[in-house]
């Protein structure tokens, strides 16, 4: 594993500590990250996507994303790209995700 893939690995994993406000459940687990990649040193750049595109929590979802991913030491600047097609799916969910939502009841 190269060090560019080793360090986004690494951030797929911090990114797993920023839950969803609506439901108890991460970001990456929820399916809304779609890729991690580092630029240029210190930059990464989030491609990620919503669940709608009237999802009422994009501002405060991104923030928690810059935030996490700035408290890593080697991270200076986050670029967020949000992508609409394709749209989100249950399907882009982690089976982790999928059996946290099924035990809240929810079926998809």
């Amino acid at each position: 594993m190269s060090v560019i893939q080793q360090s986004s690995k690494q951030y797929w994993e911090a990114l797993k500590e920023v839950m969803d406000p609506e439901f108890p459940i991460s970001v990456v687990d929820m399916g809304l990250i779609r890729n991690i990649e580092q630029t240029e040193e210190g930059v990464i750049k989030v491609t990620m996507t919503y669940t709608s595109t009237g999802c009422a929590c994009m501002v405060w979802i991104e923030s928690d994303i810059k935030e996490r991913l700035l408290s890593e030491e080697e991270v200076k600047e986050v670029e967020i790209e949000v992508q609409w097609d394709p749209a989100w799916t249950v399907h882009d969910m982690t089976e982790e995700g999928r059996n946290k939502m099924q035990n809240w009841g929810v079926r998809s």
